[in-house]
């Protein structure tokens, strides 16, 4: 064991010594998890880190989770799984102060205003403008699948500043309040019944210049960061869910077990296959996550386990419809089993768009891995976003 592993182990120890997380509040659990450097251990001191490799924090959640810790990913989503790596690489010291314990503890909750109706795939193409007036920005646009809108105290927003400037290079991240005047956020229904997702209306919004996430025009460069830790937070990387949408491959071989088909050598065979995948997953983004915090580019490696864990969840959900046979199609029972199986699997159908769509990942991994051309009937990248045609 190495000395960081033996502080890591102290601090933990101490840690549930002094506050019991069966019995304690979350938010003040959380709180002292942070402020003790378990939050993310490879951040700096007074950060939620002790400037640690990350590869501990493995060991961390690993005892924390068998003493019955909260979760924080699983409380704030998007302000523990997306939003750190953000300040840490491209935030002031005073914007990572102000941010990161909150979310972490899940005293403010956060979304990300990114996609558009007409800037889905096509990220780097959105519309909405912020216009500069004094010491703020007035934003004006509409923003769409933005989960946890109703709920979020602050959005990691994307706007248009300059749109004379090639797409890519024109773009601007600010941190926006979503309690204020001018925000609107209506929920959308899915499929499974469930509201997950919002369509944010931005009408005049003001945004100080000091909630400005880097320099102006830099917007691209800090929302691929934000990209690369939700598509590792999607595909099951870090403190996250292993999977977003459904249950996890460890509840499968657990009904399996239970109702018998563990001995059923086909869908024992097909189980066992779905947790290699898993496994090959996590530990794949566990790397990148590594990676990420490192300062490294991985892009690419990135969009690939995207692309797989996305086909993965849908393969596990129905998965779980052909091991619990006619009881998953069972939606009001009682025990709730049912209904999360048919409920997941419906949820899951959305893994392979969020977070960036899989048609798209691959146009990503075909230019930038196998050095494919370009579809031929694309603009230069040097074209001004204002003279590209919209529909």
């Amino acid at each position: 064991m190495t000395d960081q592993a033996a502080e890591v182990d102290r601090r933990v120890a101490e840690l549930l010594t002094r506050v019991d997380p069966r019995t304690t509040d979350a938010e003040v659990f959380l709180g002292e998890q942070f402020d003790a450097g378990l939050a993310y251990v490879d951040y700096p001191l007074g950060k939620g880190g002790l400037g640690f490799p990350a590869g501990l924090q493995r060991r961390v959640d690993d005892q924390l989770d068998a003493a019955g810790a909260h979760r924080a990913f699983l409380r704030n989503p998007l302000g523990v799984g997306m939003l750190p790596l953000t300040l840490l690489r491209h935030g002031s010291d005073e914007q990572q102060q102000r941010y990161l314990r909150p979310a972490f503890i899940g005293e403010e909750i956060w979304c990300q205003l990114f996609s558009e109706p007409g800037a889905g795939s096509d990220l780097a193409g959105l519309s909405t403008r912020a216009v500069r007036d004094g010491a703020e920005w007035v934003v004006n646009g509409q923003k769409i699948w933005t989960s946890l809108a109703h709920r979020a105290t602050w959005g990691m927003l994307l706007a248009r500043t300059n749109p004379g400037l090639p797409k890519h290079d024109g773009i601007t991240y600010f941190v926006v309040n979503m309690r204020q005047p001018g925000i609107d956020v209506r929920p959308l229904k899915q499929l499974n019944g469930q509201s997950d997702f919002n369509e944010v209306f931005l009408d005049d919004v003001r945004v100080p210049d000091t909630d400005r996430i880097d320099a102006v025009g830099k917007g691209w460069a800090v929302a691929r960061t934000t990209l690369s830790s939700e598509r590792a937070a999607l595909s099951g990387a870090g403190t996250g869910a292993a999977n977003i949408g459904g249950s996890a491959v460890e509840r499968l071989v657990e009904l399996a077990v239970t109702n018998g088909r563990w001995h059923d050598p086909v869908a024992r065979a097909q189980i066992v296959d779905l947790v290699v995948e898993s496994t090959l997953i996590r530990l794949t983004n566990q790397r990148s996550r590594a990676a990420l915090r490192a300062g490294r580019s991985v892009g690419a490696e990135g969009a690939a386990t995207k692309v797989g864990a996305g086909l993965h969840n849908r393969r596990l959900q129905g998965a779980f419809l052909d091991i619990a046979g006619p009881a998953a199609m069972s939606w009001d029972d009682q025990a709730g089993q049912s209904r999360r199986i048919a409920s997941g699997y419906l949820r899951a159908q959305a893994n392979t768009i969020e977070g960036g769509a899989s048609n798209v990942l691959r146009d990503v991994l075909a230019e930038r891995v196998l050095g494919m051309p370009r579809d031929p009937g694309e603009l230069p990248r040097s074209t001004p976003w204002k003279d590209i045609p919209r529909r």
